[in-house]
């Protein structure tokens, strides 16, 4: 049920009443400190001259100066006004672009171990990372944890943490506890929640098993969740059935939970899987979000001017339905989604491998389906599959190949090769799969629903090993460079309210998102001229420029293009958050 308006005012009054409750009324606060003084004759902590200030609304730039003190943006003024203002730090943003810090809808972690730092991200721009693509660190059941069991003690007494009705709260805060760099938050991953009720097994839920998934999801919206996240090409979101995930998703609605999936089809019936996302939106009475939209495969690429007439259409009949995009044509995910869905049941699929019966099975599932289910090597063929780096010396020739060259070296099959390398890598291999083409990422982009996300998790190109999707590096860069500069695809203003402010509207972040005064001080300034991406698929572990100053909290993590080492992030959390009620 939703928060008492009662609670809510007091949650609007507490974090700058004029700018919180205007935007969303009954959406509680998303963080519980309180908020600096607007009116204060102290010096401002910052004080940014003289850029052009795209607030992420959607309005045309203007020449403006900002002020931040504390932990908010104070002011936000007509250029010249701040000029002889009292700071402890002074930017000259002349030719600049002044923005709110960019919120990436789908981002990856993890953010319980390593230096916290996001390095590849923050040097975007990214000052809000949400996570929850399908899996997240909790809820966590006894049959979570005996399905970790295989993964040694130190991954069962991590997940342990995050055990019981509070699991998913305890989670956000361990991140900001770490010590992050940018603010965090999630989705609860339907995979999590289909494996805390039914462990790794196919079949339907029903009874207990679903009762438990119920509650779990309730528990994780009241702790601060954004929605339900589904990922239906991996085992095991994918042994979940429409019905089930309709009977989930009911859970959430009274918490104005989002349903945010990665479709069951992005190809050859994409088409239905758009079908399939409405229908669970429409009787489980939630929004829905499609993450990256695509047509993968070439026989589907003309099926994108149809795939936005059906989100259109829905829209017009009153469903609220919208989409996230990353601004490339390739994909990137393990090498085991070339593989059926059984062949990783009960988390068997090093076992399987090594059994002729099991992979016999496999063969015969690829060559003729007994049900739908997509193998990414074939859609982009073993000509569009970059392998990433193999740890095993026998494997190192196919590092950063491509699943054709395998093919041609070793003289086996593209099935039989991927079976061998998963057997002998441990079954982990990143992979990227060339699926998209420009001329549909351009349309998608144009999109008035569309906003943005990586699909990436934040990476340290000084410490990073192994491959990696450019993305991680170079996602809002390249838009505001290539798409926005250089191609004129979509004006600068659209391009940061699908990275800023339309985000926070479709998370109801209420204080996070646009440049106005008493919001939270994520603020980035940006070289529009010379931002861009220097990742690439081959070499992806190059920092982008252009991004020359970023504030998180209104701490700085980027100065001068350099990331300063400092961690201000803290959790953001959803409508349904009841930290203010216990």
């Amino acid at each position: 049920m939703s928060a008492p308006r009662s609670i809510a005012l007091a949650a609007c009054l507490a974090a700058v009443a004029a700018v919180a409750c205007a935007r969303g009324g009954a959406a509680v606060a998303t963080d519980a400190r309180p908020a600096a003084s607007v009116a204060s004759d102290a010096p401002y902590d910052v004080v940014i001259v003289n850029g052009r200030v795209v607030d992420g609304s959607g309005n045309p730039w203007f020449d403006g100066d900002v002020a931040i003190r504390g932990d908010r943006v104070v002011r936000v003024v007509r250029r010249g006004m701040l000029g002889d203002a009292p700071a402890r730090t002074r930017i000259d943003a002349t030719g600049k672009i002044v923005a709110p810090g960019f919120i990436d809808v789908q981002a990856g972690g993890p953010y319980l171990t390593g230096d916290g730092r996001s390095v590849s991200k923050l040097t975007q721009g990214v000052t809000t990372e949400i996570l929850g693509e399908g899996y997240t660190s909790a809820p966590v059941s006894d049959l979570t944890l005996a399905d970790l069991a295989a993964s040694g003690p130190e991954a069962v007494a991590m997940a342990r943490r995050f055990q019981g009705p509070r699991g998913f709260d305890a989670w956000l805060r361990a991140m900001e506890a770490h010590g992050v760099s940018p603010n965090v938050g999630a989705f609860v991953g339907a995979s999590t929640l289909r494996q805390y009720g039914m462990g790794l097994r196919m079949g339907v839920a029903t009874g207990a098993p679903l009762d438990s998934m119920r509650t779990a999801l309730r528990n994780a919206m009241e702790d601060g969740a954004f929605g339900l996240g589904s990922a239906l090409i991996y085992p095991p979101g994918n042994f979940a059935g429409t019905e089930e995930l309709i009977a989930v998703a009911k859970a959430m609605a009274p918490y104005g939970g989002l349903y945010i999936t990665h479709m069951r089809s992005e190809a050859d019936k994409v088409l239905e899987g758009i079908d399939e996302a409405l229908r669970i939106g429409r009787e489980a009475g939630v929004a829905v979000e499609i993450y990256h939209l695509k047509a993968a495969g070439t026989t589907n690429w003309a099926k994108m001017p149809a795939m936005i007439a059906k989100i259109d259409s829905a829209r017009a009949a009153g469903l609220d339905v919208q989409a996230t995009m990353y601004p490339y044509t390739a994909g990137g995910t393990g090498l085991a989604a070339c593989l059926p869905p059984f062949a990783s049941e009960d988390g068997k699929l090093l076992r399987n491998l090594a059994d002729s019966a099991a992979r016999a099975r496999i063969r015969a599932e690829v060559a003729k389906p007994t049900s739908y289910w997509e193998s990414l090597c074939e859609q982009a063929t073993p000509q569009g599959v970059l392998l990433g780096v193999m740890r095993g010396a026998a494997n190192q020739q196919w590092s950063r190949k491509r699943l054709a060259d395998v093919v041609a070296g070793t003289g086996k099959s593209w099935l039989d090769a991927v079976m061998d390398l998963l057997l002998a890598e441990g079954g982990n291999i990143g992979t990227i799969y060339f699926l998209m083409n420009e001329e549909n990422v351009k349309l998608t982009l144009r999109q008035p629903w569309m906003i943005i996300g990586t699909d990436a998790a934040g990476m340290d190109p000084d410490s990073a090993r192994g491959g990696a999707h450019p993305r991680a590096y170079g996602t809002y860069p390249r838009i505001l460079g290539k798409y926005v500069r250089d191609e004129g695809v979509i004006p600068l203003e659209d391009a940061i309210r699908k990275m800023t402010g339309a985000v926070a509207e479709r998370l109801l972040i209420r204080d996070r998102g646009l440049l106005r005064e008493g919001m939270h001080a994520d603020v980035v300034v940006f070289d529009p001229a010379t931002i861009r991406e220097h990742s690439t698929f081959e070499q992806p572990h190059r920092l982008s420029t252009g991004v020359e100053q970023v504030f998180v909290n209104g701490v700085q993590v980027v100065r001068d293009g350099r990331h300063t080492g400092a961690k201000p992030g803290r959790v953001v959390r959803g409508p349904g958050w009841r930290g203010a009620a216990r």
